[in-house]
């Protein structure tokens, strides 16, 4: 805290940085997506970029999610639900991935954190579910469907 503040950034080599909490689990397991001349991307050569596994970013999300402030927890929120919403056709290789590869890679109470939090947070509709629902423009979501695709699916994912 600064002066009453979350202090949240810091300057490094004379650069203002935001502070991140458990970036490294961003690293568990990366996907490999090939961009180049084939896609929509235009790169003149291939080239293979890592990117977050949706597991790792749906957890990554939940363990930061009490040190976020107002409309930061509502648009982490959202994001939960459009990745959930996206890679929801394979909860099942979802599940596999936490079991086998992101909950490995994260300590014990770091894990029970993910899966606490996402029992709370979307057990009933609050103002955060409320306020990530007005977010986007181009489409109509309620709060009643963010909070029950959100907790049917993290239930789906964190199954024991």
């Amino acid at each position: 805290m600064k002066r009453g503040r979350l202090d949240v950034t810091a300057t490094k080599a004379g650069v203002n940085v935001q502070k991140l909490r458990h970036l490294d689990l961003l690293l568990a397991a990366p996907w490999s997506v090939r961009l180049g001349p084939e896609t929509e991307v235009p790169f003149d050569e291939p080239i293979d970029l890592l990117v977050p596994n949706p597991v790792s970013f749906i957890v990554q999300k939940l363990l930061i999610h009490e040190k976020r402030q107002g409309g930061k927890k509502a648009q982490d929120v959202l994001y939960i639900h459009d990745t959930l919403e996206l890679f929801g056709g394979a909860l099942d290789d979802l599940r596999a991935l936490w079991i086998n590869q992101v909950r490995s890679s994260i300590a014990e109470k770091a894990a029970r954190q993910a899966v606490n939090t996402a029992g709370i947070l979307f057990e009933q509709v609050t103002d955060t579910i409320r306020e990530a629902a007005r977010i986007p423009q181009d489409r109509r979501l309620t709060p009643q469907v963010v909070r029950g695709a959100c907790a049917y699916g993290l239930a789906e994912i964190f199954r024991a």
